[in-house]
């Protein structure tokens, strides 16, 4: 892959810049990471990563005028990668410690996983650890950076929320926790969001990122 293929992070304060910056130029990329709303908006690619709270995440952006350059972004047509915490802010609002108004990127909400299985039985939140990634009802990775994941395919997670898009048809993979099925990627367009961390995922994440690239 061509060292000319550049892509651009958002740094607003928070989240795991560094590891996602060596996976992404493991894949071959040039990578900048960036607070700037001028270099957003020039950007060929843009990954939005992120972990912890909502309302945090959200108010990092609000404070460096980002809201408006990454919307303006996703608009244009142009790739754009939310991880962890980045694909829960492209939703429309967050129930996490309050309600939350994200990027409405991708509309849905943001929720609670459930905090028993479907047998009723109390299991661990946050969901930490290996899942099986597996396409979602109706849901086809041609042409998307899942496009060459193998169903079953292990990536790594660590959340107690997940988002559940007004469309159903947004939901890309899934992954089962407890007997309930969890969102792990929605897509719209050249927007594709992660619940599971790419960067953490060994050959499977990688893939997806290089998939992203190209």
């Amino acid at each position: 892959m061509s060292r000319s293929i550049s892509v651009t992070v958002v740094d607003y304060g928070i989240g795991n810049l560094y590891s996602v910056r060596r996976a992404l130029e493991s894949c071959g990329a040039e990578v900048s990471l960036t607070s700037d709303p001028a270099v957003i908006a020039d950007s060929k690619r843009l990954v939005l990563p992120g972990v912890g709270a909502f309302a945090d995440g959200m108010s990092g952006l609000r404070e460096r005028s980002l809201i408006d350059p990454i919307r303006q972004f996703a608009a244009s047509g142009k790739p754009l990668l939310g991880i962890c915490l980045g694909m829960q802010m492209l939703a429309s609002v967050s129930e996490e410690f309050g309600t939350h108004q994200g990027l409405g990127i991708i509309p849905g909400r943001v929720v609670a996983l459930p905090s028993t299985t479907t047998s009723g039985e109390r299991h661990k939140i946050p969901n930490i650890g290996w899942r099986g990634l597996e396409p979602a009802a109706g849901a086809n990775w041609a042409h998307t950076p899942l496009s060459g994941t193998a169903p079953g395919g292990a990536v790594y997670l660590v959340h107690s929320y997940h988002c559940l898009p007004d469309d159903p048809g947004h939901v890309l993979a899934q992954c089962e926790y407890g007997g309930h099925q969890i969102t792990c990627a929605i897509s719209s367009g050249r927007v594709l969001g992660c619940q599971f961390h790419p960067e953490k995922s060994a050959a499977v994440g990688l893939g997806v990122l290089a998939r992203f690239l190209a």
